[in-house]
């Protein structure tokens, strides 16, 4: 199974591919999609279109993407959320699940702990890729969701316990 996590984020927003054989996980692609400057509804569209350019090139089976946390600032966390749903829009356009995970859930899944520093999730994407070097913040945030999903932890099943699908998303 082929799974892409999400790193949402207004300016660059986090893409990550991984092939799940049984319980082997390989690297596929992983990047982000810069949203550049202008207006938040051309940002926003530059955002949908790249993920579904990713998704047309590499074909995933289903999608993960991070919940947004509250931010100390409202109006970023408003923005980060139109960020996170031109994501969502454009996985759910292309008939793929949605899976949600905190970052808490996926910190916990990947490196062991929900209080992990970036920098550590960049390390445990490596090892558990056996990539060569860590991959960029954004990118292995969504490599991490994608582990997460793929290993289908006891805390990301949780997640989606008691939710059905609906319209191609998780509810």
């Amino acid at each position: 199974m082929r799974i892409l996590g999400i790193d949402p984020g207004l300016r660059l927003t986090g893409f990550g591919l991984i092939e799940q054989t049984g319980q082997k996980l390989a690297y596929v692609a992983s990047g982000v999609v810069k949203s550049g400057e202008g207006s938040l509804p051309a940002r926003l569209g530059i955002l949908f279109g790249g993920i579904n350019e990713v998704i047309a090139t590499y074909r995933p089976d289903t999608c993960a993407v991070e919940i947004v946390f509250v931010n100390v600032n409202p109006q970023s966390t408003l923005l980060l959320g139109q960020a996170r749903g031109a994501a969502i829009c454009a996985a759910v356009s292309n008939d793929l699940t949605v899976a949600e995970y905190t970052a808490l859930q996926i910190k916990q899944a990947v490196v062991g702990h929900g209080k992990a520093a970036k920098t550590q999730v960049q390390e445990m994407v490596k090892r558990l890729l056996a990539l060569p070097i860590a991959p960029t913040a954004d990118a292995a945030d969504a490599l991490a969701c994608a582990i997460t999903h793929a290993h289908g932890s006891r805390l990301g099943a949780q997640s989606t316990a008691g939710y059905r699908l609906k319209g191609g998303r998780l509810v």
